[in-house]
């Protein structure tokens, strides 16, 4: 605006001097040009006026067009959410008051007197209209464009669940506790618009939005004030709400976790919804979910911490229903990180909880002949195997025993049969493990579990496991690592393992590496 004004003011003024002393020369050009005809103002104020009302008529149109197109695409709030700028309305206003200034202006004007310093306002304000007119269409865009909109709800939902006054009703619990369920919809409805329409970003950005909304509501729990964690009559007749058991609604006003529940319910919409059409998106989903995780862990919310595990179980269960080994493959990476950060917490009960949920889930791929899942259940639980080993938890041992459940002690096909060795093979990671760090005992535990296991299959496990060179895996996964991979201390750690077999009646029980197994080869 200072740039277009000052040009038009340049040009103007120069332009008019110049004529002032070619054509004229009296006086200076100031005084020339207040030097105003009755006549010939009243009739251009009618034109001024005039044109500021078209002006104000095309930007109104401009405007509604790209406010519709925005409500239509995203969520009809964009139109509420117009109206509440104060920009729109002053900018609104300025266009009203330039169009009444004209006609007012316009009777005052007497056939031997002007009313110049009125004149000069409603100039001034009719330059300031069209100075305004490209600028307020670039914030106009700019305010409607998704991630705004995005920014704009999540920030009116973070406040109203804060009591962050401003324009937010602060004072009344229930006009609040509407204003963070209506907000938490509006971001799951552009997340899920967004879905059908392909346009991953703007669904990503309102996953995101609804994780800084949680996880910066969790900071601030503990100052919010009792009433407001009492459901009130909104909230209970609310879908997400009045379709749960009345229990389960005592419940959770009771650990203080509707809020929690609300957003992730909007999760679990938004996940269903991606599952086959949009795996990106079900992968955020997942990491935002692990993220209010760790934020409930780290700011001692326990309960909140317990709901989202729940929704994680929920999103395996979709997942697996509809046989999607990928994204169980993403998710579970995800939970794993959920129960190693409750073991560093020192929850050893809610990291033994999980890990019996990936048994539980590990089986049910199991029977799905759904393999691979069966198998990166045992590696995950490897893993957190080795975490809780590391910092000593008392959960360890159980933890350790679920991975020896892993495994059915039957298979049927290629698919359970190729399982079960992936199962294997994680039991004998977690072994070199525990040798490497001279944990036999722990070691000899995983032994004793498949010191009756098939000959050959034991074997065919042992040599696969030492072949595997290469750290990474050939293809890009999100976890990047080959689940095979040993390191060359653990190789070594591998072959004290299978040292202590041999082989009696079909079984094995110890036999050195180097002695020639049936059928040739190296045992």
């Amino acid at each position: 605006m200072l740039l277009l004004g000052s040009v038009a003011v340049a040009l103007t003024g120069g332009v008019y001097t110049l004529d002032h002393f070619v054509t004229s020369g009296d006086g200076s050009p100031v005084s020339h040009y207040l030097n105003f005809s009755p006549e010939a103002v009243s009739n251009s104020i009618g034109v001024l006026s005039s044109i500021i009302a078209a002006v104000l008529g095309i930007i109104l149109t401009v405007v509604s067009i790209v406010v519709q197109l925005s409500a239509t695409r995203y969520t009809p709030a964009v139109t509420e959410m117009f109206f509440r700028d104060r920009t729109n309305m002053l900018v609104m206003g300025l266009y009203v008051v330039g169009c009444v200034m004209g006609f007012w202006i316009a009777f005052g004007v007497n056939d031997d007197w002007v009313p110049r310093i009125s004149l000069i306002a409603m100039l001034s304000v009719a330059t300031l209209g069209f100075l305004l007119m490209a600028p307020y269409f670039a914030y106009v865009f700019r305010l409607l464009s998704p991630h705004s909109i995005v920014s704009r709800i999540e920030a009116t939902a973070r406040r109203a669940a804060i009591g962050d006054g401003g324009e937010l009703p602060s004072g009344n619990t229930e006009e609040r506790q509407q204003l963070v369920l209506a907000m938490s919809e509006q971001l799951s409805d552009i997340a899920i618009n967004s879905i059908s329409q392909k346009d991953k970003i703007i669904a990503i950005a309102c996953v995101d939005a609804l994780r800084d909304m949680s996880t910066t509501y969790l900071a601030e729990k503990k100052n919010l004030d009792d009433d407001w964690f009492k459901l009130s009559r909104s909230v209970r007749h609310n879908p997400d709400f009045g379709s749960m058991d009345k229990d389960a609604v005592i419940d959770l006003e009771s650990h203080r976790t509707w809020v929690e529940f609300k957003v992730l319910r909007q999760y679990q919409s938004i996940y269903t919804e991606a599952l086959g059409s949009m795996r990106h998106l079900n992968y955020v989903v997942a990491i935002n979910t692990r993220l209010i995780a760790e934020k409930a862990l780290h700011t001692g919310n326990t309960e909140a911490l317990a709901l989202t595990i729940k929704f994680f179980n929920t999103y395996l269960r979709a997942t697996l229903n509809n046989n999607d080994v990928r994204t169980a493959y993403t998710i579970l990476n995800q939970y794993r990180l959920v129960a190693e950060s409750t073991l560093r917490a020192g929850e050893g009960a809610t990291a033994l909880a999980i890990v019996e949920h990936l048994k539980y889930y590990a089986h049910l791929s199991y029977n799905k002949k759904l393999g691979f899942v069966t198998e990166t259940v045992a590696y995950d639980v490897g893993m957190i195997c080795e975490v809780a080993h590391e910092i000593g938890s008392d959960s360890e041992s159980d933890i350790l025993k679920i991975l020896l459940e892993v495994d059915p002690t039957t298979s049927e096909g290629d698919v359970q049969e190729a399982s079960l060795r992936g199962v294997r093979k994680a039991q004998l990671k977690l072994a070199t493990y525990y040798l490497e760090s001279d944990s036999e005992a722990l070691a000899k535990l995983v032994w004793e579990d498949m010191r009756n296991e098939n000959v050959d299959r034991m074997r065919s496990i042992r040599d696969e496991l030492l072949s595997i060179e290469s750290k990474e895996f050939w293809e890009v996964s999100d976890r990047g690592g080959n689940f095979d991979y040993l390191e060359p201390g653990r190789k070594e750690m591998l072959k004290v393992f299978f040292s202590w077999f041999r082989q009696v009646s079909g079984a094995m029980k110890t036999v050195s590496l180097d002695a020639p197994a049936e059928g040739g080869g190296t045992s």
